[in-house]
């Protein structure tokens, strides 16, 4: 299983179905990088991602974007071979 790194805030509405769309996938660990609680993380997530919404997930170094990018990638087929690769 691939890894899955997540910036994420606790109260994200998108964050929270990021996560329940990749266990639904089989992923058990999502490592999270909460920038509401280490806010000075942000600027380091918008200058890796550019962007600045969360969540920006990736799946070991492939930069997937956000939830509505993980969802798309999902319908398209391209998910599970990614996480199981």
């Amino acid at each position: 299983m691939a890894k899955v790194l997540m910036y994420c805030t606790e109260v994200c509405p998108y964050c929270v179905n990021a996560e329940r769309l990749l266990k639904s996938k089989g992923v058990t660990e999502i490592e999270k990088i909460r920038i509401d609680l280490q806010p000075e993380l942000r600027d380091s997530m918008i200058e890796r991602t550019g962007r600045r919404t969360v969540p920006q997930i990736y799946i070991d170094e492939h930069h997937v974007g956000g939830y509505d990018d993980l969802a798309a990638l999902d319908r398209s087929g391209g998910l599970t071979p990614l996480l199981n690769h």
